[in-house]
């Protein structure tokens, strides 16, 4: 009989040895490394929750690199449009200064610093935030803005605004300098005034009329072209009787200039002297002293008006469609519409014809007005309404900063997105009674340039953007500005921080210094200070925020509220990061202490084990037996 040995590396008691030995070499890498495991294996059901956290605190990390590069474009952009304001304000302290002392130039010293103010805010405008023109829109890889130089002077194929001011100039002034008037004295008693050409854009627009001249007869403002008329009818005014005409200049505004009769000698500026025994001398006294009240006005406050307007044509990328309305508004005596003018064709003395009637429609860039015969609501029209209740409706559809306007029958619909305007109607007839012939009707888009050579005689107004350079070279879609920059910052959070240097804010500040800064006229004529004077009142009405506009301050609002988003975002998720890794550390991390009490446990184990196997190794037969 034999008896086997014991063999260790066999037996139970060895692979309990060598699987505490494991145990001890794991538990020493747990606390080395404060992990669970090496592997995915050794992690524990946990483990499922650790990895989605890990995927949640990568997006946050994305999400923090998106809010610092859009923190760099935004801290840009405030402030360059902080650099604005200041611009804005500078221009317009010196605009507003009474000083209009003329240099050799025929400018005065706040005319050079808007010069200057307007080249450094063409580079403002040309910001960039690394190769992206924040200014530019989604065309961030083209520059936002011409070259300054460009801008006025214009290039070799294409003119600048000093190019298209000054034919502008020419055309509202005409060739005898009349603001576009015709003045006549049909007969030795009677003055009339006219203006030159109907529905012309050009010049002086005669608005209204009102004398306190005893025995004259006044007629007018009426016919195409409109003109009035005052006839002494051989008799002498009383002392300080006055002659009144108000007239619409081209840049919207309005001006009156009055002529006063007098005994007093010698006669006083703006009168004209009373011959008590000539009436046909007084007439005539009349006639200069309204030809001398009327030129001033042409050369001052029109020279003027028409510079601030040639800069809208040149810079505002908004638009315009225009008719010539027919109407009647004297019986059977064909007349211009005016504002008044009813849109039914059912009062021959005063209406479109033909006219719309119930249940015709006119759709305004989708939105639909509808005519009924009476209590029109919402986007209604009633029939018997006037041009003027419908160009308002238009307006409050396009949303146009410019309201539109009728004078001489001519209506022009403005509106701001001229890429977006379409007019159609069930009654093409009576639109075409309004001087839309075509359907749809659309809006032309500046720059606008005067229409025929000489300026001086010119009646038209046409699309200059084949031969006038284009100041504003970003994107100019539809959309708001801000919706040309989008990025995602959280889950479920987008900011949106674009902007465009055609926005109206920018645009209309742009616009109003280089127009102020780019004049020029004679530092020695006869009304070179009253234009001036005119221009700078303009130019600081310009510059003043006005209610309902669009303000830079504004822009800067809004993408400040971008800003505010991201900061909330931000520690949002700085709180979502410290809980994410709290469950990854449950999941993963070992306890330094529990791990050296399991060790403990172990080498205790393991040393009960080893002296087990020692004594084992002593035992013999002799001992056995």
């Amino acid at each position: 009989m034999s008896i086997s040995s014991i063999n260790y590396s066999s037996s139970v008691l060895g692979a309990q040895i060598r699987n505490i030995n494991q145990q001890l070499t794991e538990l020493s890498t747990q606390l080395s490394t404060g992990k669970l495991s090496q592997n995915y294996s050794g992690m524990g059901t946990n483990e499922g929750f650790a990895i989605a956290s890990r995927a949640q605190l990568a997006n946050i990390g994305a999400y923090t690199d998106t809010i610092t590069n859009v923190n760099v474009s935004i801290n840009l952009a405030n402030t360059a449009l902080q650099s604005l304001t200041t611009i804005r304000n500078t221009v317009q302290t010196g605009s507003a200064s009474t000083a209009q002392d003329l240099n050799v130039n025929g400018q005065t010293v706040a005319q050079n610093t808007a010069a200057a103010q307007f080249a450094s805010m063409v580079g403002v405008l040309n910001t960039q935030s690394g190769n992206r023109y924040l200014f530019s829109g989604t065309a961030f890889n083209t520059q936002s803005v011409a070259n300054a130089d460009d801008i006025i002077n214009g290039t070799t194929t294409q003119a600048g605004l000093k190019t298209v001011m000054a034919e502008r100039q020419a055309a509202d002034l005409g060739a005898n300098g009349m603001g576009r008037l015709v003045q006549t004295q049909p007969t030795p008693s009677s003055v009339k005034v006219s203006e030159d050409v109907a529905g012309s854009p050009f010049g002086l627009k005669i608005a209204a009329v009102s004398s306190t001249l005893t025995g004259a007869t006044l007629t007018g403002p009426s016919g195409s072209p409109v003109s009035f008329s005052v006839d002494l009818n051989g008799t002498n005014p009383s002392n300080g009787d006055k002659l009144s005409v108000q007239f619409t200049l081209p840049d919207g505004s309005t001006e009156q200039i009055d002529v006063t009769a007098s005994t007093a000698t010698p006669t006083p500026a703006g009168s004209f002297a009373i011959d008590a025994t000539n009436p046909t001398n007084t007439a005539s006294n009349l006639n200069a002293a309204l030809n001398t009240a009327i030129q001033k006005l042409a050369n001052t406050s029109l020279v003027a008006a028409s510079a601030v307007t040639a800069g809208d044509n040149f810079f505002n990328t908004a638009g315009s469609a225009i008719g010539t309305a027919a109407a009647y508004n004297q019986a059977a005596t064909p007349a211009p519409a005016t504002g008044a003018t009813a849109l039914s064709g059912t009062n021959p003395s005063d209406s479109i014809s033909p006219g719309f009637a119930a249940g015709d429609t006119i759709t305004v860039n989708g939105t639909t007005l509808t005519f009924v015969n009476s209590g029109a609501t919402g986007n209604q029209l009633n029939v018997t309404d006037s041009i003027q209740t419908l160009m308002s409706k238009i307006d409050s559809i396009t949303g146009t900063s410019k309201p539109s306007t009728i004078h001489g029958g001519v209506i022009t619909i403005n509106t701001d997105d001229a890429a977006s305007l379409s007019i159609t109607s069930s009654n093409t007839g009576a639109l075409g009674a309004l001087g839309f012939s075509s359907s749809p009707v659309t809006a032309t888009r500046p720059p606008l340039r005067v229409g025929s050579s000489p300026a001086s005689s010119a009646t038209t107004l046409v699309n200059g953007s084949a031969n006038t350079v284009k100041w504003y070279q970003g994107n100019d879609g539809p959309g708001s500005a801000r919706s040309t920059a989008v990025a995602r910052v959280d889950d479920s959070i987008t900011v949106q921080y674009g902007a465009q240097a055609d926005e109206d804010a920018i645009r209309r500040q742009l616009q109003a210094i280089a127009v102020f800064g780019t004049f020029s006229t004679s530092p020695t004529g006869q009304y070179s200070g009253g234009q001036v004077a005119a221009l700078s009142l303009r130019t600081t009405q310009a510059l003043t925020p006005q209610p309902g506009a669009q303000r830079v301050e504004d822009i800067q609002t809004d993408i400040a509220m971008a800003q505010n988003t991201m900061k909330d975002a931000t520690t949002r998720q700085t709180q979502a990061k410290a809980q994410l890794q709290s469950i990854i550390d449950q999941a993963e991390s070992a306890s330094p202490d529990q791990v050296a009490s399991e060790i403990l446990a172990l080498q205790n184990a393991l040393q009960a084990s080893y002296q087990t196997t020692a004594n084992l190794a002593q035992l013999s037969l002799v001992k056995f037996l």
